[in-house]
């Protein structure tokens, strides 16, 4: 079976935005959709341990979501339950983070016109370039048989995505 993967839309950010929209995702000619994302946040955060939050939110939906996700940086490890689709993104804060080092994203969606609930899985990297970096691995669920027709990514809180970060969507076709 061969697989091809498409790129159906993209968006590479001139300004500071809090939500990148993906509408009128087509609901035929593939399986699955996968996101493929390199994301800061605007969040000033008050220690290393505060993160920003990529969420998606299919059809903009902001209930039935859940996430969970498990965190390691080679030297320990931590899990979390969350009520929405969370992804941890590095902030902007050239103190304890970087400056201008994004964090990369990949969630693929599968069966996202199906008539069954919608799961969702992704890997997160946060890279400081200092002494600790961080992967996550995310299992979501979103509980909801509609098909997918639309995605939004959001910076939670008051937050936003800054310049220069990029959102490319591609359906999956398994023919």
């Amino acid at each position: 079976m061969a697989t091809t993967c498409k790129l159906i839309a993209k968006n590479v950010l001139g300004s500071n935005t809090g939500t990148v929209t993906f509408s009128s995702i087509p609901q035929t000619g593939y399986t699955d959709l996968l996101l493929v994302m390199s994301a800061r946040s605007t969040r000033t955060p008050a220690n290393t341990g505060q993160l920003g939050s990529l969420q998606v939110r299919p059809n903009g939906a902001t209930t039935n979501l859940s996430t969970r996700w498990l965190r390691g940086n080679g030297s320990a490890a931590a899990s979390s339950t969350d009520t929405a689709l969370d992804f941890p993104i590095g902030p902007d804060d050239t103190t304890n983070w970087t400056a201008n080092t994004f964090t990369s994203v990949e969630v693929y969606i599968p069966n996202y016109a199906g008539a069954a609930n919608k799961s969702v899985s992704g890997v997160t990297a946060i890279e400081t370039n200092g002494a600790t970096s961080y992967i996550y691995v995310v299992a979501g669920l979103w509980s909801s048989t509609a098909a997918i027709t639309s995605l939004d990514v959001v910076e939670g809180g008051a937050n936003s995505f800054k310049s220069g970060s990029s959102f490319f969507l591609y359906g999956i076709s398994k023919a």
